[in-house]
């Protein structure tokens, strides 16, 4: 018990256990996390030295460092670190929701039903000489009005006197099989632009982000990720079982709908924005645990900046490992993803 100490503010008021492992290792990877941010920011076809990308952040630099840096590369590298911390707070929260370690935001079809809605809006809203008819910024918000339909259905279909974790699995993957086969098929029917513009999205990347785009997915991400710190305490007891929360006197199902629209927001945001990033809400959450332990209040912190630190490194990764070509994010997260997923299927076989 050493290494907690409780910390009282407003006189007495409130009070918290705060784990000082969890503290230097959040710090820690706050500190990794910002000089990959810089470093990130500093290479590209035109590198520019780690210094002046910081003189840039205080409006120091050439006009021309001014105009990679501000214009072209921080909106992207920020919406990666959005991304990956969303979809790692997300899968954190199924993950202590469902009780399976195993559970991540595509698990639930979520991801699918925002694959399925920009698929959708690309073929209905293309004309003839297959070019838009609407502006392409209703993108994000036809992902995100799919997401949530897709959440709403798998706990309109997995309610049966409240929704148990694995009524919510199983609803969830006939789902998601159900959403992937939809994508396919509007693909197939589609015009060929389309299908190759689908595929780019599908798989993930934050190419093309701008500055309204962080504008919109920042603050609300962080939101987000701030009231499911809150109800942290809430997956903890969860972990415990349907009946002990009760005898506790938690109430199981609204805390369940709270976390699942928290988680829903999260997916939705991050879907929007940079597409179907693979792997990071699975992988993440795991990671944390095994450097700080299962309680989700110092877990959801720390799998939010290894979030960020992966869909960020794999976005760097992307952009200049194959330069001039550049490679989506999400192919490098699954690259990753894909083998840790088998791994963590072979390491629990036997629960």
């Amino acid at each position: 018990m050493s290494q907690f100490k409780s910390t009282r503010f407003l006189k007495g008021r409130i009070s918290f256990l705060l784990d000082k492992k969890a503290l230097f290792v959040f710090l820690g990877l706050a500190l990794a996390a910002f000089a990959l941010f810089v470093g990130s920011t500093a290479m590209g076809e035109m590198k520019i030295s780690p210094l002046t990308v910081l003189q840039v952040f205080f409006g120091g630099g050439t006009e021309m460092d001014q105009l990679i840096v501000k214009s072209f590369r921080l909106p992207r590298i920020i919406i990666a670190l959005t991304v990956g911390m969303g979809l790692a707070v997300a899968g954190g929260i199924l993950q202590g929701m469902i009780r399976n370690p195993l559970a991540s935001p595509d698990i639930l079809g979520i991801t699918g039903g925002a694959s399925v809605a920009v698929v959708g809006f690309l073929a209905i809203f293309s004309d003839r000489s297959n070019a838009l008819t609407v502006s392409i910024a209703w993108l994000p918000v036809a992902a995100f009005i799919g997401a949530a339909v897709a959440a709403f259905l798998v706990y309109i279909l997995a309610w049966k006197n409240g929704v148990s974790p694995i009524r919510l699995v199983l609803i969830g993957i006939g789902l998601m099989a159900l959403m992937k086969a939809l994508t396919t098929m509007m693909m197939i029917l589609g015009p060929i632009f389309q299908a190759s513009q689908a595929n780019i999205w599908i798989t993930g990347t934050v190419y093309g982000s701008t500055w309204a785009n962080v504008s919109i997915a920042l603050p609300a991400t962080i939101i987000l990720i701030v009231l499911a710190i809150i109800a942290a305490r809430n997956l903890n007891i969860q972990e415990l079982g349907d009946d002990v929360a009760t005898g506790l006197g938690s109430r199981v199902q609204k805390q369940r709908f709270a976390l699942l629209a928290i988680s829903t927001g999260l997916i939705g945001t991050s879907v929007a924005f940079a597409g179907g990033i693979g792997f990071v809400g699975l992988m993440a959450p795991h990671m944390a645990r095994r450097l700080v332990g299962s309680s989700f209040g110092a877990l959801l912190p720390v799998a939010a900046i290894l979030g960020g630190i992966l869909v960020m490194a794999a976005d760097l990764i992307g952009r200049t490992m194959f330069s001039p070509l550049e490679v989506p994010a999400g192919v490098f997260t699954a690259g990753i993803g894909a083998p840790y997923f088998i791994y963590l299927l072979f390491k629990t076989r036997n629960q």
